[in-house]
């Protein structure tokens, strides 16, 4: 996935440079990782001067913290903080928790929620597998739509016009089984639209098979939840019984029109 394809706000567009720049840090180093100060000025093209500034006025605030020889940067523990109170403001992740909690029972496999956000899925909640081998996978974590059961089956339910401008022109693999070619991709995700759900194997992680639907849980957000299995696991009865679960709940959501998963 290409992570440079922000753009940094500043006086043209009514933000605050110091401001954005301080957002871009954190987005840079919660994408790429820790680093110098040096290299974080050339990923970000701040002058280095001026990044001196903001590097000590984010540690002193908790957002940033040093390793121990205090020139390698990395996220403070505030940031956790944050998030911790968006998960548990978010009022999608309270109305999910219930039907996490049931597709995990029923397929005993490791159940994710996601969130589109314009061309990436972030995984927002998880349950983990009763089984000994699970999915390595973590909330938070942001990759490509095109790439994930979760993002594909969101992207089912886009307009076609919406589902073109948010598949890239060059598909960037995240594994060696997965699909590049994008007329192909989008086929995928028009057949995901048809079925009711959407599928990868082995494309976001090697060894793991998903299966995703989207899920009326708000009319602000859009959702889905995916069931990640082991291929080892899966024959086509297993396969079918968990294509079934996720259909079933998505039936009996979409068919309460007046309901509290939808605002």
């Amino acid at each position: 996935m290409d992570t440079d394809t922000r753009v940094i706000a500043g006086p043209a567009n009514g933000a605050v440079k110091s401001a954005a720049r301080a957002l871009d840090l954190l987005d840079d180093i919660a994408a790429r990782g820790p680093g110098t100060q040096l290299q974080l000025a050339h990923r970000l093209g701040i002058p280095k001067s001026s990044l001196h500034a903001l590097l000590r006025t984010m540690c002193a605030r908790g957002w940033l913290d040093t390793d121990q020889t205090g020139s390698v940067y990395r996220l403070g523990i505030h940031t956790l903080t944050v998030s911790s109170a968006y998960l548990d403001g978010d009022p999608v992740l309270s109305r999910a928790a219930a039907v996490m909690d049931e597709v995990a029972a029923a397929t005993e496999e490791t159940v994710h929620l996601g969130r589109l956000e314009g061309a990436d899925v972030i995984y927002t909640a998880k349950r983990e597998s009763k089984h000994p081998l699970r999915m390595h996978s973590a909330v938070g974590r942001r990759l490509p739509a095109y790439a994930t059961s979760l993002g594909r089956a969101m992207l089912a339910d886009q307009p076609e016009a919406v589902r073109d401008s948010l598949v890239p022109q060059r598909i960037t693999p995240l594994t060696a089984r997965a699909t590049t070619d994008r007329d192909a991709l989008l086929a995928i995700i028009e057949n995901a639209a048809q079925v009711g759900y959407a599928m990868e194997s082995e494309e976001s992680c090697i060894g793991v098979r998903c299966f995703g639907v989207s899920l009326p849980f708000s009319r602000t957000t859009v959702d889905a939840l995916s069931v990640a299995v082991p291929i080892s696991r899966l024959d086509q009865g297993r396969e079918d019984a968990i294509i079934e679960t996720l259909l079933s709940v998505k039936a009996r959501l979409s068919s309460l029109h007046d309901n509290s998963f939808v605002r």
